[in-house]
């Protein structure tokens, strides 16, 4: 210390050395990673509808060709994205017309939804699928009086909300195939 102040060096002077820009490879990689993470919850969504599916997906392929760029994110975007329409629509309208074709409302599934998040709560993971189906028999045996039609009535929205699953999730899976095949044209171009 001198009496002027405090004794400044030259190295206490000079400016920081810049920080490394980060490499683009990185980013890349990293929203691959993250990307293939948010298709497995989107997969996930499909089969366990408390979490969004197919939008996920979407959504996350979306952001992926944003960070990514170039042709190939891009035209694979376009691709996830008829995939990811398909699915919802496939599954809403197969569902929604058997069902309606079987005069089966929409609040017996709404019951068999809500006993489902409860029954998460009750046995863990399986609490949702049984849940589920107590849910929609007692809905549909309250709504006809009937434990026979009842059950006949739950089975078939079951079969039909199954189908319904099934081509959405094969579309997802499209979907999962087409982030891979994208990933790698992305990477073996650079």
């Amino acid at each position: 210390m001198t009496a002027h102040g405090p004794d400044l060096r030259e190295a206490d002077l000079a400016p920081d050395p810049p920080e490394a820009p980060v490499d683009p490879v990185t980013v890349d990689v990293i929203a691959t990673v993250v990307a293939g993470i948010l298709f497995l919850v989107g997969l996930t969504g499909i089969v366990v509808p408390i979490l969004p599916g197919s939008i996920t997906i979407l959504v996350t392929m979306l952001i992926w060709a944003i960070v990514v760029g170039g042709t190939s994110s891009w035209i694979a975007f376009a691709i996830v994205a008829v995939f990811s329409i398909a699915g919802m629509t496939a599954s809403y309208v197969m569902t929604g017309r058997k069902l309606k074709k079987a005069d089966v409302p929409n609040w017996p599934i709404v019951v068999g939804v809500i006993v489902g998040v409860i029954g998460i709560f009750v046995i863990p993971f399986l609490g949702l699928f049984i849940g589920f189906v107590v849910g929609l028999y007692g809905a549909e045996w309250y709504r006809r009086k009937d434990p026979r039609l009842a059950w006949e009535s739950s089975w078939l929205a079951l079969k039909t909300l199954g189908l319904g699953i099934v081509v959405e999730l094969g579309l997802g899976f499209c979907s999962a195939i087409t982030l891979g095949i994208a990933a790698t044209v992305h990477f073996v171009n650079l």
